[in-house]
């Protein structure tokens, strides 16, 4: 008898195509469902048509920065609260500083190693 796998679905945001690529190759090598969007408001879109059991958001983006896609995100599904992980390159930034210290929200500086990541993701998802 085998067993069943059960795919957990991830959303993953970030305006760098190459690094958003890599991530998406990452993650779906380790059984991850995986969406990518480029910006934030791309990303709400999917998020008003999708569930999703995470979140890996990059900070800073254009049309809709990752703070203010989260506060979306989660006015319309409140469960994704916990389930968002920020990537960013601007951890000493004062304003990002203090969103992420607010929601308490986890992050990856960049760079970060792709196992950092996937290890996050699993801890998100279980």
């Amino acid at each position: 008898m085998g067993t069943t796998k059960s795919f957990k679905a991830v959303l993953l945001v970030d305006d760098d195509r190459q690094l958003a690529e890599a991530l998406h190759t990452a993650l779906a090598s380790e059984d991850f469902l995986v969406d990518v969007a480029f910006d934030g408001a791309e990303a709400f879109l999917k998020v008003k048509a999708h569930q999703y059991d995470a979140v890996v958001c990059d900070m800073m983006m254009p049309k809709l920065r990752g703070d203010e896609f989260y506060r979306e995100a989660v006015k319309l599904h409140p469960e994704l609260i916990n389930r968002f992980l920020f990537t960013t390159g601007y951890v000493n930034d004062a304003q990002v500083r203090q969103f992420l210290t607010e929601v308490s929200a986890r992050y990856l500086p960049k760079p970060f190693a792709t196992q950092e990541l996937i290890d996050a993701v699993r801890r998100l998802t279980s």
